[in-house]
């Protein structure tokens, strides 16, 4: 939606933001990293921290980060420097903000690489290109796919330019229409998986590892690990809910639309672990095989068993979904900066932003294969993109936002705009205030000794 510069987007309507705040945290965090961890971290043990975390650390988080947005109706920089002002603190906590663009625009680099490769998956399946392949000519394709540096660009720019046309029609014509759409189509592709595999074996292996209590591995790593996918999966840190929160009115209760984001995000993570796990375990296949369970194990599975061109299809189809709703969200304040500090329009400030995005996603790509040599500090240009948004951007701009919210706004205000009772309000505090800082504190520091 283009508009002038003295206007400001708002979402038409309460569901549409939650579609688009839930399409925003559903992505290649809950189908492709969430089953992965939990079969790297001891099952259902990872899913009792995950619910855990999510509910003490990723849920005031992304409170505090809309309430901050619609207090500032602007782009992240601009809010946060206001807010402040309006606070009579120091404007400098505009550097926040600017940090969660910086950190949504380089996560975008290389998940529209991810994303491209969903997108070759969709045609490699659907051609029935798996059948009858063993495990070792499935990796051989994968790693065909990884070598090929020409096949990752025009995947991954199909993919950028997708995000970029969403993004450019607006927040209401764009963002908030795609995620009417997508958001429900991604639901019924989960429920038809899930009920393929409930007639088809394995789903009670995979509802009992899921969801059958085992704290014998509930370790320090795995609550570690499962805080820090809390923290990400919920787009928190990026400054994409600084931005959605500034298209926010006023009527719009943020503690009870935060409750059915969440909730609703982590009954997809859920849903994507009873789709991907009896296809494991009926298949005889490692729960714990990594991030190549997405593109390795399962296309071996839809290779051998019965529709399973079909369910494969639908399977990466749902991949593609998870990954743009996320892109457009993930691409979306760094063009709400540009329009709204620049003279540019938003389709201007869209194209631009995305060729710079596309640019740094070739340098990503080609860490797979012509730059494998080239290292930063050790990593691959992919890699460093990965480690320095998620080990150091986003969880110290969370924290920011938290004490921001608990320490520096006044707190009788932010109780009256959450419609808190005093009982409430102090659990609130402590959860606010110390539970998620510290929580945030001790990722980062035990990430870094790691």
């Amino acid at each position: 939606m283009a508009m002038n510069k003295q206007e400001h987007a708002q979402w038409s309507s309460s569901f549409g933001f939650v579609l688009a705040a839930v399409g925003s945290a559903v992505g290649l965090g809950n189908i492709w990293k969430f089953p992965y961890m939990v079969g790297e971290s001891g099952g259902s043990a990872f899913v009792i921290a995950y619910l855990f975390c999510i509910a003490l650390v990723g849920f005031p988080i992304l409170v505090a980060e809309w309430l901050i947005g619609r207090r500032g109706q602007k782009n992240p920089v601009n809010t946060f420097a206001d807010v402040a002002a309006s606070q009579g603190k120091s404007r400098s906590w505009g550097i926040v903000g600017a940090s969660g663009i910086l950190g949504g625009f380089l996560i975008l680099s290389f998940y529209s690489v991810i994303g491209g490769w969903a997108l070759n998956y969709i045609t490699k399946i659907a051609s029935g290109e798996f059948v009858g392949q063993n495990g070792d000519a499935v990796g051989a394709t994968f790693d065909a796919m990884l070598a090929s540096a020409g096949t990752l660009t025009i995947w991954h720019t199909v993919f950028m330019v997708l995000t970029a046309i969403i993004v450019g029609m607006g927040v209401t014509s764009g963002i908030e229409k795609t995620a009417k759409v997508l958001m429900p189509l991604l639901g019924l592709i989960l429920f038809v998986i899930v009920g393929y595999n409930v007639m088809n074996g394995g789903f009670g292996e995979a509802v009992a590892y899921l969801f059958a209590p085992d704290l014998s591995k509930l370790t320090a790593d795995v609550m570690l690990a499962a805080l820090g996918h809390a923290f990400f999966t919920l787009s928190i840190g990026m400054g994409i809910m600084i931005a959605y929160g500034s298209y926010l009115g006023r009527e719009v209760n943020l503690l009870k639309t935060a409750r059915t984001v969440v909730i609703l995000d982590t009954v997809i993570a859920l849903a994507a672990g009873l789709a991907i796990f009896p296809i494991i375990f009926s298949n005889g296949l490692d729960p714990a095989s990594g991030p190549g369970l997405i593109f390795v194990s399962l296309p071996i599975a839809f290779g051998s068993m019965v529709a399973g061109t079909i369910i494969g299809t639908l399977f990466f189809l749902l991949i593609t979904f998870a990954a743009i709703t996320s892109s457009i969200s993930l691409l979306e304040p760094t063009v709400e900066f540009l329009e709204e500090r620049t003279s540019m329009s938003r389709t201007v400030s869209t194209i631009v932003a995305s060729i710079v995005i596309w640019l740094l996603g070739i340098a990503a790509l080609l860490s797979f294969n012509l730059w494998a040599d080239f290292t930063i500090m050790g990593n691959g240009v992919f890699d460093a993109l990965d480690k320095l948004t998620s080990k150091f951007i986003l969880p110290l701009t969370g924290l920011a936002a938290i004490i921001f919210l608990g320490w520096q706004m006044d707190q009788r205000s932010v109780q009256q705009e959450l419609g808190l009772s005093n009982g409430t309000w102090t659990l609130w505090q402590i959860i606010s205030k110390f539970v998620a800082p510290i929580a945030v504190v001790i990722v980062f520091v035990t990430t870094l000794m790691g």
